[in-house]
């Protein structure tokens, strides 16, 4: 089955172009059947971009997922026009009383600041308690997990000396996970960050499995049984030009940046990169909407009814 988006939002056509199914409002709304509703709380700068990012890996299910694309109410986005945001988002708390079988929150670009800095952070910490009452699953992805395991287990983050910046190989610690289900022994995955959460600090966390690690660049994937919560702190849904982009922002911007390590050819930053983790992003995206479709409930009015939200 497609996704569902709106009709209008800009990564309609490109997700056509790719041969992603997508399905226009009117015509799902035809269909007997109740999609998966998986929700967006995008924090990333340029929404436009990440919209489409994981849409396209959403899209490959063979279920119908309606995505919903969320934003926070009490921060005022600098890099999406607000016609975009008024659009095809609501805020937090327009949409606090719904539902939701699965819900991503995004990377953001603020981790050298301690949590408590950000302007956003006490209504982050509303929405952290709300999934776990009103979400089935949840996937946590870079700043964003680290925000949630802070939150919910008190697990620092450290700052690194120099930022972990490139393609870099992860084992597969679990092979048994439903979650790596078809993953290879090790794979590659795009690192952009300027912090870390240590593994030491994870396993102390009663519930909290490793499911991927790099020698390297520390803990990738880890997951929670309570309340499903996937902590994602790597850059899985990346486009292939992604790690580019922020190579050259920073030059043109005169900010002290090395090249992304394992990414262009022969370390050429004018040669086109290779996407080496594109199979496995969706894998793993895969791999998460199968599971909430297998453990959900069909009832969107019974998620999370027997969970406490500071568990």
């Amino acid at each position: 089955m497609p996704i569902k988006i709106p009709d209008t939002l800009p990564a309609f056509e490109k997700l056509v172009s790719e041969g992603v199914r997508v399905k226009t409002e009117t015509v799902a709304e035809r269909q007997d059947i109740r999609p998966l509703q998986i929700g967006l709380l995008n924090l990333m700068p340029n929404k436009i971009k990440t919209e489409l990012q994981f849409a396209r890996l959403l899209g490959a299910s063979p279920l119908q997922i309606e995505l919903s694309l969320v934003r926070v109410g009490g921060h005022k986005a600098k890099n999406t026009p607000i016609e975009h945001l008024l659009s095809f988002y609501q805020t937090w708390y327009e949409i606090a009383d719904r539902k939701f079988d699965g819900f991503i929150i995004t990377g953001a670009p603020v981790e050298t600041l301690d949590f408590e800095e950000v302007t956003y952070w006490d209504e982050l910490k509303e929405i952290l308690d709300w999934t776990t009452t009103h979400c089935h699953s949840t996937m946590n992805i870079c700043w964003g997990a680290m925000a949630a395991a802070y939150h919910f287990h008190g697990v620092p983050k450290h700052l690194l000396d120099e930022k972990a910046f490139g393609v870099f190989r992860h084992r597969n610690l679990q092979p048994a996970s439903i979650y790596l289900n078809g993953f290879s022994d090790d794979f590659q995955i795009p690192v952009s960050r300027w912090t870390e959460v240590r593994r030491d600090d994870l396993e102390k966390v009663p519930g909290i499995d490793i499911l991927m690690h790099s020698d390297e660049v520390g803990t990738c994937l880890a997951h929670e049984r309570f309340a499903n919560r996937l902590y994602m702190f790597n850059h899985v849904e990346y486009d292939s030009g992604s790690l580019g982009d922020e190579y050259h922002r920073d030059v043109n911007a005169n900010v002290p940046i090395s090249v992304p390590f394992n990414y262009f050819p022969d370390d050429d930053p004018n040669q086109a990169p290779l996407n080496r983790w594109r199979s496995h992003a969706h894998l793993l995206f895969g791999n998460w909407i199968n599971e909430i479709y297998q453990t959900t409930s069909y009832y969107l009015e019974e998620i999370g009814m027997d969970r406490h939200p500071r568990a």
